[in-house]
């Protein structure tokens, strides 16, 4: 099929986790499709990356997003019916790009990634597919909830509804909808019911991460890597180091906390210490993560905010590294507590949980091989390009 991919970054270098996913997604689909690629950039020195995937797509063209906090946004949010996140992403110059490239050419189909930027696809007969990584006015609402000053708060909840409305929207206009998470298929669905939602959740890259050997290190590590450019992420890493590795430490004083990560706030670096290491990586730094994966004796996973399948679960998985996380942070994935993982809800339990597996290097094992087992079994990219591919098709014979 000839398809028109939109996404809203460019998905090179896999970075984030929807980079990762169109990267790897891309590598696949090419095999079969023809794709050509439009989707924004936030500096000219992403045009560098151009090549990379040129590799697998028919063309590449790309425009430039304006800064998140640009005064048009502002105004937009604030006097439009538009929500802030989709006021980021409104632009006449990629709409009109996105109308001459289907006047131009024949498609088979549009793949949107995420909603917000259906706002650029013009009126039009073709199929559009629209993958959701995540239901975003929950990932908002999550947070808004926690927002103390009435005033703010108001203000916030408006533009969570404002959020919520034109998600369901942009929901009912496409084809069909696909999520990556049971969980987020199953609110899809509850919210609106007469629409078509299929589940393609992320992969993990099988022979980019090594297996760990031993689950004995001396350096006892415990470890938590993130983009922090995501609020939920900056959170977890707060929990981690503030009230979970304290108690860890109490049982186990050479234990140390690693934060592991791109565009690290100055809310994490502030709380580094002797035993709490911050390494805050360059984007695209893809070796560091790798080898930090590698030499960790635990992952922990403290999420809270809703949403998605997470990348950096499958990459522990992958690596044969132990994981203690949330209910939130195994949704989606298929893991068993005590089998493939250990789930735990509060900061005292997730502490304990991490205790018990630096504490016993064959329950490590047993639980790593396991998680192993499950993500060469169920999530390799190849596997969720056929998942996409076959969307692709009831789609097309609508």
């Amino acid at each position: 099929m000839k398809i028109l991919m939109l996404t809203p970054y460019l998905p090179y270098p896999p970075a984030s986790g929807g980079q990762i996913r169109s990267y790897n997604l891309l590598k696949q689909l090419y095999k079969k499709h023809e794709i050509t690629l439009f989707c924004y950039i936030r500096e000219d020195k992403e045009k560098s990356w151009i090549p990379e995937l040129e590799k697998y797509c028919k063309k590449v063209k790309v425009f430039k997003r304006r800064k998140a906090w640009h005064p048009f946004n502002i105004l937009l949010s604030g006097f439009t019916p538009y929500p802030f996140l989709v006021s980021i992403y409104l632009s006449q110059t990629f709409r009109k790009a996105v109308s001459q490239e289907l006047e131009n050419e024949k498609y088979d189909l549009i793949h949107a990634e995420t909603f917000y930027v259906m706002t650029n696809i013009p009126k039009t007969s073709l199929p559009i597919i629209l993958v959701e990584q995540t239901i975003e006015y929950l990932v908002y609402k999550h947070f808004v909830n926690g927002v103390k000053w009435p005033g703010l708060k108001n203000l916030l909840n408006l533009d969570v509804e404002k959020l919520k409305f034109w998600e369901r929207r942009f929901w009912k206009r496409a084809e069909r909808v696909v999520a990556v998470s049971k969980t987020d298929r199953e609110e899809m669905l509850r919210l609106e019911p007469t629409i078509d939602v299929d589940l393609v959740p992320n992969g993990v890259d099988l022979d980019f991460f090594e297996p760990k050997k031993s689950w004995s290190n001396k350096d006892k590590r415990i470890l938590f890597t993130s983009n922090f450019k995501w609020l939920q992420n900056v959170e977890a890493a707060e929990i981690l180091i503030k009230d979970i590795y304290p108690k860890v430490k109490e049982k186990i004083p050479e234990a140390k906390a690693w934060i592991v990560g791109q565009h690290t706030p100055n809310a994490i670096t502030s709380l580094a210490s002797k035993d709490v290491i911050i390494d805050s990586l360059d984007v695209g730094d893809l070796k560091s993560t790798q080898r930090a994966y590698n030499k960790a004796s635990v992952f922990v996973a403290p999420l809270r905010g809703p949403g998605g399948t997470r990348l950096k679960n499958l990459a522990a998985m992958a690596s044969k590294l132990p994981m203690v996380t949330t209910s939130i942070g195994a949704e989606g994935i298929g893991i068993i507590n005590e089998e493939s993982a250990l789930v735990r809800d509060n900061p005292s339990d997730l502490a304990e949980g991490v205790v018990t597996l630096l504490q016993n290097p064959e329950k490590a094992k047993k639980l790593a091989e396991c998680a192993r087992k499950l993500v060469v079994e169920e999530y390799s990219w190849e596997q969720m390009a056929k998942k996409l591919d076959a969307v692709y098709e009831l789609a097309a014979k609508r």
